[in-house]
């Protein structure tokens, strides 16, 4: 019954938790704990250190099944999975695998961590996974798909609109009707038509 302002005060509090404890919250029965545990592990990925970024992503991966609604994805992954694959350097397949698993919240994991990559004017990972998951048939992936292209389009709108020219017409309504939230009526009425 906790609100999420309240839950994020008690994780400032408890920001020097370890790992492995917070751990504990991420595997709680019941949902506040385990968004609380995750913005720990969210907050603490922020902190400077190769090593530190390291520990929270693989803990993360370790405990997504308990990741497990959209609201916990949102929240943890641009800032645990997304930031700590940021180097273009880094091995990325990790998002792909997920992307390729049949579960929806590991699915819903790899496209919202893209949100890093987005605002770093990072868009080719964004692309593929979100190519990759068109098919799908749950309305909370149309959702992550449309949402990250949106943020694309703020950053970048021509590369949205290619993307789209190239797969408008494969797109789910809903990923579609997120994605062009932001063109102009007439913009807008052009991919709703094709």
């Amino acid at each position: 019954g906790l609100s999420v302002p309240q839950q994020r005060i008690i994780a400032q509090t408890y920001r020097r938790l370890l790992p492995e404890e917070t751990e504990k919250l991420v595997r709680d029965s019941f949902h506040e704990c385990r968004l609380t545990g995750l913005i720990i592990w969210t907050n603490q990925a922020k902190l400077p250190g190769e090593e530190n970024r390291r520990r929270i992503f693989d803990y993360y991966l370790r405990n997504k099944s308990f990741v497990n609604n959209w609201d916990l994805v949102d929240t943890s992954c641009p800032g645990i999975v997304g930031n700590y694959l940021l180097n273009k350097d880094k091995d990325r397949s990790i998002l792909y695998e997920l992307a390729q698993e049949n579960h929806l919240w590991s699915q819903r994991i790899a496209m919202v961590s893209t949100l890093a990559f987005i605002r770093k004017n990072q868009f080719q990972d964004t692309f593929q996974i979100a190519e990759r998951l068109l098919s799908h048939r749950h309305d909370l992936i149309h959702k992550a798909v449309g949402w990250m292209l949106r943020e694309v389009g703020k950053k970048n709108p021509d590369a949205l609109e290619e993307f789209l020219h190239d797969h408008a017409g494969r797109f789910p309504r809903t990923a579609l009707r997120y994605a062009i939230e932001r063109f102009d009526p007439a913009r807008r009425k052009y991919y709703l038509d094709l």
